[in-house]
């Protein structure tokens, strides 16, 4: 049997970039997956399909709370329980930390309702199933933004220090869930691909000389789920980044 076989994981966020990459590597594996995004209707169908058995697509807003529980039932009424969240889906703009100015109340708002209160509600509509599994686990993806003062803005990196912290006390308080966090570095993904200027001073700086990819943070995930001892753990994974700035 496959490694995975059995399980049942839920991606947000997956219709690209690191979410694709950790959906598709869990069904590699044998689990059944949910594909999901907020408005990438296509590509995450695309992908659902591509997989072929065990995966589906659904979409939802996960700042929205109905559509996060629709996003649970759906798993649910597919697959009949869930075993692995990944917390994937994100949002954020890219505004200097200098400029108060630019970073207006409404992409505040906007970057927290999607990065926690999204985060936060779907977590917490999935921990009663996840508890009724032999391994529930979840990965929330957060950033290397939420343990320095660095980021694509302030409100970006706020939000991201605050699901580390979450994921500290979920674990504290949720076991036997076992709750970890994966913070990369930049990533190149379809989102920072014209971000050239910022991709060129983490090779300038890291010592591991390039940005993250996507593949990086699907083996710090993997990692965290074979795991079976760890949890409340944020792992940081920049290239040796954080210890240069």
């Amino acid at each position: 049997m496959a490694e995975f076989s059995g399980k049942v994981a839920l991606v947000t966020g997956s219709s690209s970039g690191i979410g694709e990459a950790i959906a598709r590597s869990l069904h590699a594996l044998g689990a059944s997956v949910v594909i999901n995004s907020s408005s990438s209707v296509e590509a995450g169908q695309q992908i659902a399909a591509s997989l072929g058995d065990n995966a589906i697509y659904v979409q939802a807003d996960i700042s929205d709370k109905v559509a996060g529980q629709h996003l649970i039932d759906e798993t649910l009424k597919h697959f009949g329980k869930l075993d692995i969240l990944i917390n994937n889906a994100g949002w954020t703009s890219l505004i200097a930390h200098h400029d108060l100015d630019a970073l207006t109340d409404e992409i505040f708002q906007k970057t927290f309702a999607v990065n926690v209160s999204g985060t936060w509600m779907l977590t917490k509509a999935a921990m009663p199933y996840l508890k009724k599994s032999d391994d529930g686990n979840v990965v929330t993806i957060t950033s290397i933004a939420g343990v320095r003062p660095v980021g694509s803005s302030i409100a970006y990196s706020m939000s991201k220090a605050a699901l580390n912290h979450m994921t500290l006390l979920l674990a504290k308080s949720c076991g036997p869930v076992r709750v970890n966090a994966v913070a990369p570095g930049l990533v190149e993904t379809p989102w920072t691909m014209d971000w050239e200027d910022q991709h060129a001073g983490v090779r300038a700086m890291a010592p591991l000389r390039r940005s993250a990819t996507p593949e990086d943070c699907v083996e710090a995930t993997l990692g965290l789920l074979r795991t079976k001892y760890a949890t409340g753990q944020v792992f940081v994974v920049d290239g040796g980044l954080t210890q240069r700035i």
